[in-house]
């Protein structure tokens, strides 16, 4: 059989269903954010909602740590940062889906970003994924759909992510616990 370097039928499929789906998500994330926002309501398990919700758009922002930093003036700051934590991850997936569907549909950039970030996927993904994860910065989402192009292993993407959103959210959590009193003494 000849080698085209064209993948399989099958695995282009996928990919397609895994773009379409990202993107998807994305779009009923933005449609219906109003309907959303209500989910923090519900305690942890609003605040792992609203940090699925925050994290599931790709490129769109959703403040989902806006919601961690309150759950963390309201509840155990520790909990809410790895219920937050957990969520964010898991929404990450939409990005790394979008990444995996994405190799048979978008060329890759030529950008100094791009590139370097690319480098560092290829040479220490999991690191890469851990640390961008745990700071908040506007490249998290290429790095997941990098991820995903790569064919990163989505368990090890997933733990990674996890981590060090984990990380992040702890710290937004504990903020909010120490500045409630700090607040509620601003307002009395």
């Amino acid at each position: 059989a000849l080698e085209t370097g064209h993948p399989p039928t099958r695995a282009v499929a996928w990919r397609i269903v895994a773009l379409v789906f990202a993107l998807s998500v994305t779009v009923l994330i933005f449609l219906y954010r109003d309907q959303l926002a209500e989910l923090g309501s519900y305690g942890y398990l609003g605040l792992f909602a609203v940090s699925i919700v925050g994290n599931a758009t790709v490129l769109l922002p959703v403040p989902s740590l806006a919601a961690t930093f309150v759950a963390g003036g309201i509840f155990n700051p520790l909990l809410a940062g790895v219920v937050s934590g957990a969520g964010m991850a898991v929404g990450e997936l939409s990005g790394y889906l979008a990444g995996y569907g994405g190799t048979a549909i978008i060329e890759k950039k030529d950008t100094k970003t791009y590139e370097r970030l690319d480098s560092w996927m290829q040479r220490r993904g999991y690191l890469t994924v851990f640390v961008l994860s745990a700071i908040p910065n506007p490249i998290f989402d290429l790095a997941g759909i990098l991820a995903g192009m790569l064919q990163f292993p989505v368990w090890r993407f997933l733990l990674a992510c996890f981590l060090g959103k984990t990380v992040k959210g702890i710290a937004f959590a504990v903020a909010g616990a120490q500045s409630l009193p700090w607040i509620e003494r601003l307002l009395h």
